[in-house]
């Protein structure tokens, strides 16, 4: 057992069972819901055969709860008395049991396998129309709306190849995953089904309520209103483009819970990196954070901010940075995270880390939790490139060869689906089974991924994780905040980007270095001028600037305490 904070044990015994806490990047917000748990069934506030549901967004968030449950529960109320699932395993586990109450037999219709709308957009051959094809199904479906209803709205809408996907979808009798919380959503609307469910949960525990979507929010409101304990952080809402809507959420949540804890210590970060994810508050909404035991930390930790004159310079400079950190003489086994908003603007840095001879991780691709990364090594071992370049349907050959159909549960089936199609994009690029299998890299149970080095990733993806240090690349207009958000001049879309921002900061343990290059190349113009991020004017203020400040900060630091630490 670990030492509680007064606010996880306030969260654990508050007696009601509808309770919001606010939880911020790094205040131990995983531990604080296992306890919240252990407490409703210590009390006995959910007594069996009730059981207490707990909900998350991914597999990995799934099975690094389930670790920390088991750290405070017996073998017998893991598998008694709590159901841990993501939404999508809800939603189609609701679908299984009462499908038949809005016309779906399960045994007749086609469960989600694989991206199945993205796939017809490439049989259709849609290219730059295929997002927006995919937007509008995704968008539609968000409603509580029947079959015939999706169908209407999306002829309304005028997208005749949304509409002739999803025809077919409909004559096929086939899911995707878009349908589960649709369906799901629909079948709750029966009061008679809701109140079976209401009657098997006691009590329902949702992280991260800043990813909801109003269709989940309501979901789980249908199941667990006044007896749901809510955990997140608003300045981490970085999920609109899924649907999320942390404003709106956020309002209900308050009207609904009858007490808010809020949390203002990481556990995570130095001083000197909370300083720059506090100076970005006004804009994020988020808490305004300290440091725990903020003199554990070498020299307060690091924060340097630099401006290249070019992206050949700024991936010259980080990539002398992530070596020197990674020298014998200072931290060989610590990570560092390269992170931009976008994989396309992080390609510079990326070429000179491979060119460098140093140790490195892509995130982009290949990050699976154990049992699945076992189970297609295990299939990747029996197929060869010349058996799947001669199958009649090359992605069935590999879903039999990883016996996808004998896979029940429904969340380990959307993990082992979605790597099998990594799988396959790899396999049709003349990738050998051998090579694929080399570049499959494990999480382990706390959701990181433990090789020493460099590991390279997008913002988003790195959401839920933590390094020892952070590089963050492209604080330009048009990349961080994005284009999309710069050109709609919208607040609540700045509001957002400069969230993400705050996220990948707020991933870094010792310390963190952010990038702006003056000329950043894209297809058209090889020496296209960028501005500096508009995030910089409160962010930098509260970093290093000078390369030589930083230089001297590296060089007399403590690098055997970085390294205990």
């Amino acid at each position: 057992m670990v030492d509680t904070t007064s606010e996880q044990t306030q969260v654990r015994d508050y007696p009601e069972l509808s309770l919001l806490v606010i939880a911020p990047a790094g205040c131990g917000k995983t531990e604080t819901l296992a306890l919240r748990v252990e407490g409703l069934l210590s009390r006995q506030d959910v007594k069996s055969p009730q059981r207490i549901l707990v909900t998350t967004f991914t597999n990995r968030a799934r099975d690094n709860m389930r670790d920390r449950l088991s750290r405070y529960l017996t073998p017998h109320q893991m598998r008694e008395a709590v159901t841990v699932c993501n939404f999508h395993g809800l939603s189609a586990r609701i679908i299984q049991a009462h499908g038949n109450v809005v016309g779906v037999d399960p045994a007749l219709w086609t469960m989600p396998q694989s991206d199945w709308v993205a796939q017809q957009c490439r049989a259709r051959n849609l290219k730059s129309l295929s997002a927006d094809v995919q937007s509008k199904i995704s968008s539609v479906k968000r409603h509580g709306f029947s079959d015939e209803q999706v169908l209407a709205e999306l002829e309304r809408s005028g997208n005749e190849y949304a509409v002739g996907i999803e025809r077919q979808r409909q004559s096929e009798r086939r899911l995707t995953y878009d349908d589960l919380p649709r369906l799901a959503e629909l079948i709750l609307a029966n009061d008679e089904v809701t109140r079976l469910y209401q009657r098997h949960f006691g009590a329902v525990i949702v992280d991260e309520f800043q990813d909801l979507t109003p269709q989940q929010l309501r979901i789980v409101q249908r199941i667990g209103y006044g007896r749901t304990t809510y955990a997140g952080d608003m300045a981490q809402g970085i999920y609109s483009f899924a649907g999320a809507r942390p404003e709106l959420v956020m309002g209900q949540l308050q009207a609904e819970c009858s007490k808010t804890i809020e949390f203002a210590e990481s556990f995570r970060s130095s001083p000197a990196v909370l300083k720059a994810v506090n100076s970005l508050s006004d804009m994020t909404g988020g808490q305004t954070l300290t440091a725990a035991n903020p003199g554990s930390w070498p020299s307060d930790g690091f924060a340097g901010c630099i401006n290249f004159t070019d992206t050949e310079e700024e991936a010259r400079y980080i990539t002398q940075f992530c070596a020197g950190i990674l020298s014998q003489e200072r931290a060989p086994r610590q990570r560092i995270g390269i992170s931009a908003r976008t994989k396309y603007r992080r390609r510079f840095v990326d070429q000179a880390i491979r060119n460098s001879g140093l140790q490195y991780s892509l995130w982009d691709e290949g990050v699976l939790d154990r049992s699945i990364a076992q189970k297609i090594r295990s299939m990747l071992r029996e197929i060869t490139l010349d058996k799947f370049r001669n199958a009649d349907d090359p992605p069935e050959f590999v879903r039999q060869a990883a016996h996808l159909d004998e896979e029940q549960d429904p969340d380990e089936r959307t993990a082992l689906s979605n790597a099998i199609d990594w799988c396959v994009d790899l396999l049709r690029d003349n990738v050998t089974p051998d090579e694929v299998e080399k570049r499959i890299q494990i999480g382990d149970t706390d959701s990181l991924i433990t090789q020493g080095g460099v590991h390279l990733l997008t913002g988003h993806a790195g959401k839920g994780q933590q390094f020892d240090w952070m590089i963050i690349v492209g604080l330009e207009e048009e990349c961080l905040p994005n284009y999309h958000a710069v050109m709609a001049k919208s607040e609540v879309a700045i509001a957002e980007e400069a969230r993400t921002f705050a996220v990948m900061l707020s991933r870094a343990r010792h310390g963190v270095l952010v990038t702006s290059s003056d000329v950043v190349p894209d297809n058209y113009n090889p020496k296209r001028r960028k501005q500096r991020s508009r995030f910089l004017t409160n962010a930098a203020p509260t970093m290093m600037t000078g390369r030589q400040e930083i230089h001297d900060w590296l060089a007399a630091a403590d690098w055997q305490a970085i390294a205990a630490k």
